[in-house]
């Protein structure tokens, strides 16, 4: 959400950050709305104003037997209460369009955020790890012989339909510890909170992180009004919804494995070969909640944190800084993670890091008390995959499969594995 004295005093600037995310020009729609807003509240305290002097000299006026200024003061408070209630109803109408219209508005891009409107224009920032040369034709996750048994798309479909998969015996014990191995590294090498949170939430929550209103096409909502989260963005990053803490407190670093929901609205004919692109998925999500000077540095130690896992997988990536009109609304800066996929022939994107200054603190009203006192202040928040599970676990058996069939799997999984580090042709651990 939007501080609308900024959007008064700079609306020129307002309105040059929405064009960079190709939006129209907003600030004279919500200039208007404010005006009229802030002159019915005060036409509003001039008429309670009048109302409470007429109330004063309704008495004199009954005392000294006055009977028509008396009448005639009882109509003017009776006209009174009929104008304020009027006029507190077009204000709160007004202050509803307003907070509907700054809600469904995306943030605005830093300077440093290159022009663009789609990942066509994405600008590369380092490339590390060399694709390995294969002397067979490497093959998608799905054909490949040691996961085709642990992995069954058609069991998926019959219990839940297209983009659903059931993971069986190898695949998923690998699954399983990729999310260790993950939670295991941000929390002791790190420094994260390991954090387990609800995976159902209320609508305010998904408001508070901008989820909502405009895509709750993309996530599914039960019958009695909770939501099932797209990601653990939601629920960390809500923890402080509403609070006011200290500055000394800051940072607060949160990291947490869950399933994660999404409908995936229009995706269609995205990514969706496999387990690209599932309805059901889990991801391990961190989340820092910060001081406004910090959160540049932190939104590069996230990166780091989550290139981390990918070095450690010995996984070929590339980290790209996203232009304006491919970020996430929420979003001030992003980097993106792209692992190498040898069966695609190409970089897949496998995490985003992103900045989103006080966007959702305003929307959660989370602040911090400055150390040397003085008003409260908005805290920044920043979130990242560290790392989508299934997406790394389909890294890993691309990028390790062998001529004969198996799978290698990297060193760092060995503890978590029973000290076994292949799939066989067969689908079995060894």
């Amino acid at each position: 959400m939007h501080d609308i004295r900024m959007i008064r005093d700079t609306p020129d600037a307002f309105d040059a950050g929405l064009s960079r995310r190709n939006v129209a020009p907003m600030s004279s729609v919500i200039l208007s709305l404010d005006t009229d807003r802030r002159a019915a509240i005060k036409q509003a305290e001039d008429a309670q104003a009048a109302a409470n002097a007429a109330a004063k000299d309704v008495g004199k006026a009954k005392a000294s037997g006055d009977e028509a200024e008396f009448a005639r003061l009882r109509t003017l408070m009776a006209d009174k209460k009929a104008e304020i209630a009027a006029l507190n109803d077009r204000a709160k109408d007004l202050d509803g369009q307003l907070s509907d219209l700054l809600m469904a508005l995306p943030n605005l891009p830093y300077d440093d955020v290159p022009p663009g409107a789609n990942e066509n224009d994405n600008v590369e920032q380092k490339r590390i790890g060399t694709p390995r040369s294969f002397n067979f034709q490497p093959v998608e996750h799905f054909d490949i012989p040691a996961v085709k048994t642990g992995m069954d798309f058609a069991a998926g479909a019959k219990l839940s339909g297209s983009r659903f998969v059931v993971l069986r015996g190898a695949v998923a014990r690998v699954h399983r510890a990729l999310a260790q191995f993950m939670l295991d590294t941000h929390t002791d090498e790190h420094g994260l909170q390991e954090t387990i949170t609800p995976v159902l939430v209320r609508e305010e929550m998904m408001y508070g992180t901008g989820q909502l209103p405009k895509f709750g096409e993309d996530s599914y909502q039960t019958t009695n009004g909770w939501w099932l989260i797209p990601t653990a963005e939601v629920t960390l990053t809500n923890l402080i919804n509403g609070d006011t803490v200290e500055a000394d407190a800051l940072p607060r670093r949160y990291v947490a494995h869950t399933q994660c929901f999404r409908s995936e609205a229009g995706s269609a004919g995205r990514d969706t070969s496999g387990m690209l692109r599932q309805h059901q998925f889990e991801k391990v999500e961190m989340v820092s909640i910060t001081h406004p000077d910090e959160s540049d540095a932190e939104h590069t130690r996230m990166t780091k944190c989550a290139e981390a896992i990918l070095e450690k997988l010995d996984l070929p990536y590339r980290t790209m800084l996203l232009c304006a009109g491919d970020m996430g609304a929420g979003a001030r800066r992003t980097h993106d993670l792209e692992v190498w996929l040898p069966g695609q022939d190409t970089y897949r994107e496998i995490s985003s890091i992103s900045t989103c200054g006080d966007y959702q603190a305003r929307r959660m009203n989370a602040r911090f008390k400055p150390a040397g006192g003085g008003k409260p202040e908005f805290v920044h928040t920043l979130n990242g995959s560290g790392l989508a599970v299934g997406r790394c676990l389909i890294a890993v058996l691309e990028n390790g499969q062998q001529a004969d069939g198996s799978v290698v799997l990297p060193d760092v999984l060995v503890p978590y594995l029973g000290g076994r580090n292949t799939i066989s042709a067969l689908g079995e651990l060894s």
